[in-house]
């Protein structure tokens, strides 16, 4: 037992720690291999979220949680939490920028999720995510056609790798100049609709990936349900008919992403609308279907709030920051280390600090940017310093889980969610990943 549970960490250590493209795809496939032999499956969770919009399963709200650093630690503790609280219905999430910043491929994150559940003894389904696959509304005005292959491309790697949820957001394509709300959200639904159809066009034979819309971008005015009705109806006019749609919608209650730092470095107090939550989220049950709501940059809030998700019928909530600034923050993470991440800030973020912004600001907003050049050295850290930040970490995991009621839930995740052995084929139609999809074995 011994030997099996080093040579796991040293795969996932050397896919991590390699800079050879062909290397990771070697050592992920390997993973992955292995991970179809424990009875680990990345999976999708559509067929959980539309039991949910038929009301056959819920009072629970699902955790996604995007780890920015640390990967393999943490998530090897968010399945020792998910066993013990007999949970199945939790996400690894990352979002396109984060994959840039924090340099994680797809490849890389899916695998190294995989690893943590075959070193935790975890079986059962994995949920993978590709969060904020975000158009730029600059870049996507100045030429469509090119922002529009570059998501497709991110959603093309995503899948290969084992995404089986896509959260698309072309919500930052809404237009508030617009008198009229459908036309406010016509972009928005439109460029939705279109990558649906092409995550329908190269998802696996036999999984139906998750899909997520969004109809209000984060930091910005709260969504009505005038936006959801608007946003939905022009959704399902562009949809090829016969296709599977989204499964939930994302929208803006009062939050902004890593929350808003004060001079001093503290996060400023929320107040988020709960009522809006709600509500949407019984609309989107109702009207359309869908699984329900999902809440954004939430990990900041104050703890006491976190209970209030369940209660007002959120089916997701999204939680980064928060785990990053326990890692950072926390006395077992070297001193001498963060300094040097800090300095490089200075040098190489520097165009990012605004007038009269104080050092705790600049450095609670930008220092998410050194994770990625400094993921070697975060990873090299001896395992026993790595293993006392996990463990601080892995209390706020079960804190959350407890408080969202995402647990005992595992009976319903078997129910609903069938397992799929997929084979990834090396050849391409153009931008599309072909794949085969077997039953369980």
């Amino acid at each position: 037992m011994g030997r099996k549970a080093l040579s796991i960490d040293k795969v996932v250590m050397d896919l991590i720690l390699s800079d050879d493209v062909a290397m990771k795809k070697k050592l992920a496939k390997k993973i992955c291999a292995i991970a179809y032999k424990k009875g680990i499956y990345p999976s999708s969770i559509h067929e959980l979220y539309m039991a949910s919009g038929r009301g056959e399963v819920g009072g629970f709200t699902v955790p996604a949680i995007n780890l920015r650093s640390m990967a393999y630690d943490l998530a090897r503790a968010i399945f020792r939490v998910a066993k013990k609280n007999n949970s199945g219905a939790f996400i690894f999430e990352i979002a396109k920028s984060e994959m840039g910043y924090t340099a994680q491929a797809p490849v890389e994150y899916a695998a190294v999720i995989l690893g943590a559940a075959i070193k935790e003894g975890y079986q059962g389904p994995v949920f993978i995510q590709a969060d904020h696959t975000q158009a730029n509304a600059k870049k996507f005005q100045e030429n469509p056609a090119k922002e529009l292959q570059a998501l497709q491309d991110v959603i093309a790697d995503s899948i290969s790798a084992g995404f089986y949820n896509i959260d698309i957001d072309s919500s930052t394509l809404v237009d508030l100049s617009k008198p009229d709300i459908k036309a406010q959200q016509k972009l928005n639904y439109e460029v939705c609709a279109k990558l649906t159809q092409f995550i329908r066009r190269i998802e696996p034979k036999g999984i139906t990936v998750s899909v997520g819309g969004e109809i209000g971008e984060v930091g910005h005015q709260n969504s009505t349900p005038e936006d959801l009705r608007a946003f939905m109806q022009g959704y399902k006019e562009r949809l090829r008919k016969g296709l599977v749609g989204i499964s939930k919608i994302s929208i803006q209650t009062g939050t902004s992403h890593g929350g808003v730092v004060k001079s001093d470095g503290s996060i400023a107090e929320v107040k988020l609308d709960f009522t809006t939550l709600k509500t949407i989220s019984g609309l989107a049950k109702k009207e359309f279907g869908l699984g329900g709501a999902v809440q954004h940059g939430a990990s900041t809030l104050p703890e006491d709030m976190f209970h209030k998700f369940p209660e007002n019928d959120t089916l997701e909530v999204h939680l980064a920051t928060g785990f990053q600034n326990m890692m950072l923050d926390s006395k077992n993470f070297p001193a001498d280390l963060k300094k040097k991440m800090y300095d490089w800030l200075n040098v190489n973020a520097a165009g990012e600090r605004k007038e009269g912004e104080t050092d705790e600001q600049f450095f609670y907003k930008a220092r998410k940017k050194a994770l990625g050049p400094f993921k070697k050295e975060i990873m090299g850290l001896p395992q026993d310093v790595r293993d006392k930040i996990a463990a601080e970490i892995e209390h706020k995991f079960d804190f959350l889980f407890k408080q969202l009621d995402s647990v005992n839930n595992r009976e319903s995740v078997d129910k609903h969610v069938v397992l799929k052995r997929v084979i990834v084929r090396a050849r391409k139609a153009g931008k599309e990943v072909v794949h085969d999809g077997e039953g369980a074995d």
